[in-house]
């Protein structure tokens, strides 16, 4: 008899371990040109409301130099640092928002989202309503504006993983990886149990029996759609956790316990070969 298994959201167990922030710096007309970003920090925002963008850097062009240009409404998600620069192709200026986007410490979205993600908008689409509420919002000039503007573009950035979810980004499909994991049916509802509880005794049986498939059949399949073995998966989720937890000044022993590791030396020693260097270079001196 299996264990039942409640349903959590696969996007708010995730957030619910790092938090979303956003801070617009950009609103309304953008003439001319400029260049952001560098090989740290957070990463961008760009949302379109009229007129034409061109977009240069290696990250926009799957590391090649190049370019794209948006025509708006649309929307450019740049999910990591990278220097790139923006250029306004209509000589009057174009309606830009521009935010800076911190997915949180620990966040597999991290590492698992494609360098850029582009959406071009319609006028019924959500997005292209929320893109409205922004510029609303930064013509008004009401009080408490910029708490409201950046809370919006944490607003976008969920619609707009909803969207890479459902593989609707550019009308592609997506490769093996997290998004994939959690457009899966199965895999979504297990993926998202695993970020809710991550220090969970999480068998392989017991994470097929999530899913509804046999073992043989959720390993399979797992793989090919995530990229990695399940146990892989599990394990590199406890230690960017573990990471970002011992970093904002957890002891090694309750990050231990938090996360799912027997101990604080077995956790020191995974940290060690997944990170290299010793664990404790992670703590607040």
């Amino acid at each position: 008899m299996t264990d039942e298994i409640h349903q959590p959201d696969r996007l708010s167990a995730i957030f619910a371990q790092g938090r979303l922030t956003a801070r617009v710096f950009q609103t309304g007309r953008f003439c001319g040109a400029g260049t952001m970003s560098g090989p740290t920090g957070p990463g961008h925002l760009h949302l379109l409301r009229a007129g034409r963008l061109a977009v240069r850097g290696g990250a926009v062009c799957g590391g090649a130099a190049g370019s794209l240009v948006l025509d708006g409404p649309a929307a450019l998600w740049l999910p990591r640092p990278g220097e790139h620069s923006l250029a306004a192709l209509d000589g009057d200026g174009v309606d830009l928002v521009c935010a800076e986007i911190d997915l949180g410490a620990g966040s597999p979205f991290e590492r698992a989202l494609p360098d850029a993600l582009r959406f071009d908008l319609t006028p019924e689409d959500a997005l292209a309503g929320a893109l409205g509420l922004l510029f609303a919002e930064a013509e008004a000039g009401e009080c408490g504006r910029q708490a409201a503007l950046d809370r919006l573009a944490e607003l976008v950035v969920v619609y707009l993983l909803r969207r890479a979810i459902r593989g609707m980004a550019r009308g592609t499909a997506l490769e093996p990886g997290l998004l994939a994991g959690l457009a899966h049916p199965s895999l979504g509802r297990v993926l998202a149990l695993l970020h809710e509880d991550p220090a969970a005794d999480w068998t392989l049986e017991r994470m097929a029996d999530a899913a509804a498939m046999s073992r043989s059949s959720f390993a399979a399949t797992f793989h090919a759609v995530v990229g990695v073995p399940p146990g892989e998966y599990l394990q590199g989720w406890r230690l960017q956790l573990a990471r970002s937890r011992i970093e904002a000044g957890r002891t090694l022993k309750q990050t231990a316990r938090e996360v799912g590791y027997a101990s604080q030396a077995a956790l020191s020693r995974a940290l060690t070969r997944r990170f290299g260097g010793s664990a404790r270079a992670f703590l607040r001196p």
